[in-house]
């Protein structure tokens, strides 16, 4: 009796699960959607959807390097037998190079899920029957990405700067002929100094190399406007409000309003100093830890708790004592932290709990330093 109850009930499960999933498929039946535009194959399954590479908004940010790119591509999707152009040889890594000023892969690689590059014509389409009105086809997006760019520093930019005609005499060179292009080093300065004629103070010092090596900003977050024509435009330039464009850059991380002495001086500022600037000193145990592995709130750096336990579980039996610099020796290995840091402040060291006055730290070590 007991058997065919519980075959019974598995029944019932099962039935529930299959009703369960027959209902979802009718409702993804009935989505006025093509499948081809999720589906590259006739009959997609559970284990091979067989998914298109489709734009995403929100992703992953993986950061690549030009050198994990090619030196060149050469672009002829959208060749035909009568073209009056012969294929555009397009420099990749030089443009990568010069896109780490910008937005980087991104401008280019819009929509790209992590590790994959997915090619233009997969959204664009090659031909020009223009189905989808709200995106360019291939050759639109491949004139609109180049020439915009070009534009802003260049007045003039004519089809013979990227193509070259059919009907010319030279051969076309092979891309494992072409040379290595490569922008020229840009060499980051250490430090800036602004002199702004505020009456809040002359002086603004920036240390480009603490925002990068100490604080972790990426050349985008405040270069994310800027473009080949900052260097090389061959236009009239027109100068922009420099008061406005540094407070736009520094106001995501400082208060710009109503702190204006912390960056505006009569002299030059001296250097970041963890210490004088929060009473903390990170010495070498925390000399070497990221900004934000402590400071994990955004928009800036604010004040933490300075004691130990606010970051690090002392409780944990497993602590390893050396990495303070002092290894304990047998007898104090099995003390409680309290026995020698009688407050939470543990640079503090207290010997009264177990030795008489003659014992103190760091006098009598209970252990050996490195």
């Amino acid at each position: 009796m007991k058997v065919t109850i519980k075959i019974l009930l598995l029944l019932f499960i099962c039935s529930l699960s299959v009703s369960a999933q027959i209902q979802s498929l009718a409702k993804h039946a009935q989505m006025n959607i093509d499948c081809k535009s999720c589906h590259v194959c006739d009959t997609p399954t559970k284990a091979d959807p067989c998914l298109i590479l489709c734009p995403r908004y929100k992703l992953e940010v993986v950061r690549h390097s030009p050198d994990e790119g090619p030196d060149h591509i050469i672009i002829d999707k959208i060749k035909v037998e009568k073209d009056l152009y012969k294929p555009v040889q397009f420099s990749h890594r030089l443009h990568s190079e010069m896109s780490l000023m910008s937005g980087g892969c991104s401008s280019c690689h819009h929509f790209n899920p992590p590790g994959n590059i997915v090619e233009c014509s997969e959204c664009h389409e090659p031909n020009r029957a223009r189905t989808d009105l709200s995106k360019p086809d291939l050759k639109g997006a491949y004139h609109r990405q180049c020439m915009d760019c070009h534009y802003s520093w260049d007045a003039k930019v004519e089809c013979a700067d990227c193509h070259e005609l059919n009907s010319s005499e030279t051969e076309s060179v092979r891309l494992e002929a072409m040379p290595s292009k490569s922008h020229p080093k840009v060499k980051e300065p250490e430090k800036i100094v602004y002199e702004t004629g505020s009456d809040e103070g002359d002086l603004v010092t920036f240390f480009h190399n603490e925002h990068i090596s100490l604080f972790n900003l990426e050349c985008t977050d405040c270069h994310s406007n800027e473009s080949c024509a900052q260097c090389h435009s061959q236009k009239e330039k027109v100068e922009r409000p420099i008061l406005a464009d540094a407070h736009e850059n520094c106001s995501a991380c400082h208060d710009t309003e109503d702190d204006c002495t912390s960056c505006h001086m009569e002299m030059e500022r001296a250097p970041f100093n963890h210490f004088k600037s929060s009473g903390f000193s990170l010495k070498k145990y925390h000399s070497d830890v990221s900004c934000i592995s402590c400071h994990t709130a955004g928009g800036g750096f604010t004040g933490l708790n300075k004691n130990c336990i606010s970051c690090h579980n002392f409780e944990d039996e497993d602590f390893d004592h050396g990495v303070t610099g002092l290894t304990l020796d047998d007898i104090h290995i099995e003390n409680e932290c309290a026995d020698c840091h009688t407050e939470t402040v543990y640079s503090k060291v207290s010997c009264d709990t177990c030795h008489d006055e003659d014992i103190t730290y760091p006098a009598s070590l209970p252990g050996t330093k490195k």
